[in-house]
């Protein structure tokens, strides 16, 4: 089965959610035109980043207006969009939605949240608690927000579930220069990340970032797809805004994991029990 992804590198104007929507809503009609089955868009695509006290006021429940117009133009077209979502429960969350066939397919509340170096999520958002497959038609897709993906466990969970996408939304800072003089550090780093996450799990690896300035902080774009082998199938340039269309082939997940059967010897009770020792070591 082969799935035409539409990656939307945009530049994202910090709160005005009418300015994003329309910027979003462009993006769905240009998707359309590639003849795309799949869309996404980088972490807190329709808000922005560095919110801070902006955060409540940004923050829009499920059922918002904004997300309406764009749940009902995914009837031929599967969206993932990054907004804050209020909660039921009143905690505000980073989180990401899928919508599939006109309906809310999937939600991901961002688990790990950043609290390090110039970032201070944690001060206005609550931390999610699950890493759940969304089983859209295009395949089985594991999303990570951003820091997610920078804990080892997050795609394990998504390689025992069966995952063969995983989806890796991002708002990545531009931050240094490569060693070996291959652009920005921060896109190198990124690259060796989202290369070994997919050959190790045996997944295509799909990083969306976003462009643009906030705060002070210039966002690095790069976005990339690397195949289930660990090769690199597409990419986008750093610091532009910019759209990717390329082609996954689900079948070469099943291709790697034949090839070299990973998921088929991992051992997860062994990490079950050892992990019960370390937190109760009595035991």
């Amino acid at each position: 089965m082969t799935t035409r992804l539409h990656l939307a590198q945009i530049d994202t104007a910090l709160g005005n959610l009418d300015a994003n929507l329309g910027v979003h809503l462009a993006e769905i009609d240009a998707a359309r035109i590639d003849g795309a089955d799949v869309l996404v868009f980088p972490e807190l695509s329709l808000t922005g980043y560095f919110l801070k006290d902006q955060s409540f006021e940004a923050a829009r429940p499920l059922d918002c207006a904004e997300l309406e117009s764009i749940r009902e133009r995914s009837t031929d077209l599967t969206i993932g969009v990054g907004f804050v979502e209020r909660g039921d429960d009143g905690r505000l969350y980073n989180a990401y939605a899928l919508y599939e066939d006109g309906r809310l397919l999937h939600v991901h509340r961002k688990v790990h949240l950043v609290t390090y170096g110039m970032f201070e999520e944690s001060r206005d958002l609550a931390a999610g608690e699950r890493f759940d497959l969304a089983e859209s038609k295009h395949g089985r897709i594991g999303i990570m927000l951003c820091e997610d993906a920078w804990h080892a466990t997050s795609a394990w969970l998504y390689f025992l579930r069966g995952a063969e996408v995983l989806l890796v939304p991002s708002a990545g800072p531009a931050r240094g220069v490569s060693a070996r003089d291959e652009g920005l550090g921060s896109v190198g780093t990124w690259r060796a990340l989202l290369t070994h996450a997919a050959a190790l799990h045996q997944c295509w690896s799909v990083y969306v970032n976003r462009v643009g300035c906030e705060d002070g902080v210039t966002f690095a774009g790069g976005s990339l797809v690397v195949d289930p082998f660990g090769r690199e199938a597409a990419a986008l340039d750093t610091l532009d805004a910019g759209r990717l269309v390329t082609d996954l082939d689900l079948r070469a997940c099943e291709r790697a994991r034949v090839q070299t059967p990973l998921r088929r010897d991992e051992k997860p009770w062994l990490v079950l029990r050892d992990l019960q020792h370390i937190v109760d070591p009595e035991e």
